[in-house]
């Protein structure tokens, strides 16, 4: 199970007790915010893609959408997102637990600018009942994070 993966990763830097499990989904932006009591825009939303041969996760908050002439112009490849078990196989978390922790070895995580407006975000840990509260900082450092990116927009 991918959130015990998280927390094994968790627990090497004493954080494991952070993780947040709920009675209810937070598998969807909308229902994470739900089971938060927070707004939308601070769930911080993983999604998987193929570049090129590479899996790749980009996290973004959760009001944003991947523009896809960002993401072009950005990566040299068109968006193409992972099947839910391309993503449970090649990322390592199944789809609505997907989350930047403990990933497969190789897949990239990119952090989207538009979580830099909040003080703390709430990503999934492995499962679709989880999440764990950080700064956009400890999601910077614990993601082991590639780059920052810019290739969203606002959901319309």
């Amino acid at each position: 199970m991918s959130i015990e993966k998280v927390r094994d990763y968790f627990k090497t830097l004493n954080i494991d007790g952070r993780i947040l499990e709920f009675d209810v989904s937070s598998a969807t932006v909308e229902l994470a915010a739900k089971a938060l009591n927070c707004e939308g825009a601070r769930i911080a939303k993983s999604i998987s893609f193929m570049k090129n041969d590479e899996p790749i996760l980009v996290v973004t908050a959760g009001d944003m959408k991947i523009d896809n002439a960002k993401y072009k112009k950005k990566f040299g490849v068109k968006a193409k997102m992972l099947t839910p078990d391309e993503a449970a196989k090649l990322i390592g978390h199944a789809v609505g637990g997907v989350c930047p922790f403990a990933v497969n070895d190789g897949v990239k995580v990119y952090l989207d600018e538009s979580l830099k407006r909040f003080d703390t975000v709430f990503p999934a840990c492995g499962s679709s009942n989880s999440a764990i509260e950080v700064t956009v900082a400890e999601l910077e450092k614990l993601s082991k994070c590639d780059e920052w990116v810019d290739v969203c927009k606002a959901k319309e």
